[in-house]
């Protein structure tokens, strides 16, 4: 697997789409000073600004915590922010899923304490390509080997009698992979939102497949926390969760509200976020040990995991479960 080079057109290409992520500030407004007496504790999550994390930006914006404060902790690359969870230089992040399941059977103690959304990642190709045979022997482009997205290639090729092989995956920094497709380096990718929108509202790329149409309730984004931070900080924790689980409901409405909220994280034209949101859900965020035992699966049979973490050792229900309970 090799990674395309970004080239000097991006940059054109990019203000031509008027398509740029941005987030403003670390964490939008800041609020995370602590109070007058600086004794409150920061609580430290990691993300990158897609449309995958808009519960955790909503969250940000309504807190109105007793014991903590929460610090939003941007960061341009998966394995930027991966190091950073893994070294304990953040309490937790919005993430994919897969590299924390990754972390964790390397001994990082992680736990997913909830989804980050349903649906969402779409797989995206050029106007010329009408099918999924005609991708064979071309380049398409995912975010991270250790996805969600790449399983999803992998189950397309295999749904439609092609091999993994027949490809060429590529990995691509998702802000790049609209650029990309425009300027022919790729014929298709599939990655987290609004990317995938980006393309498909100015009409440079087309929708091959719904995520739910190869995969039904794929899991992608989690959101993740440290161990010890659960164990040792177990109210704070409770309390996260509990403000997380009510911003998914206000997300799940992608009202102006919604819109103005996120925006503090990432910038998106109206359009291309509207799309984006057409396709997403925020509705149920509860970890299923059906869909995770589903998405292992794929994992052994790609052989990109040998021995993923199970359920009970990695997925953590026992603060969603206590969402608005007395």
């Amino acid at each position: 697997m090799k990674r395309i080079i970004k080239s000097g057109a991006f940059l054109f290409l990019s203000a031509i789409l008027l398509f740029t992520l941005a987030a403003c500030g670390a964490g939008g407004n800041d609020k995370s000073s602590g109070n007058a007496q600086g004794e409150q504790r920061t609580i430290k999550i990691g993300y990158l600004p897609i449309t995958h994390a808009v519960p955790l930006y909503i969250e940000k914006e309504q807190e109105k915590y007793n014991d903590f404060n929460l610090e939003l902790v941007k960061f341009g690359s998966w394995p930027e922010l991966v190091d950073a969870l893994n070294t304990g230089n953040i309490d937790g992040a919005s993430m994919l899923v897969t590299l924390a399941m990754k972390a964790k059977e390397q001994g990082i103690d992680l736990k997913a304490v909830a989804l980050g959304h349903r649906d969402g990642n779409v797989l995206v190709a050029a106007k010329d390509i009408n099918s999924v045979a005609d991708l064979k022997g071309k380049n398409f482009a995912i975010p991270h080997k250790f996805s969600t997205h790449n399983i999803l290639l992998y189950q397309m090729l295999k749904q439609n009698g092609l091999k993994y092989s027949d490809v060429n995956p590529v990995e691509i920094p998702p802000a790049e992979m609209p650029a990309a497709l425009a300027e022919g380096r790729i014929a298709g990718y599939v990655v987290a939102e609004p990317f995938g929108a980006a393309s498909v509202a100015i009409d440079k790329g087309k929708v091959l497949f719904q995520d739910n149409e190869i995969w039904q309730n794929s899991i992608d984004c989690a959101l993740v926390l440290r161990g010890e931070f659960i164990d040792k900080e177990n109210k704070i924790a409770q309390e996260l969760v509990d403000y997380y689980v009510k911003a998914g409901e206000t997300a799940e409405l992608k009202d102006a509200q919604t819109h103005e909220m996120s925006s503090h994280y990432m910038k998106v034209n109206k359009n291309v976020m509207d799309l984006s949101f057409q396709w997403i859900a925020y509705d149920d965020l509860k970890i299923h040990e059906k869909d995770y035992e589903e998405l292992t699966k794929n994992l052994v049979e790609m052989g990109l995991q040998d021995n993923p973490p199970s359920y009970a050792d990695f997925v953590d229900n026992s603060l969603f479960d206590k969402v608005n309970q007395p």
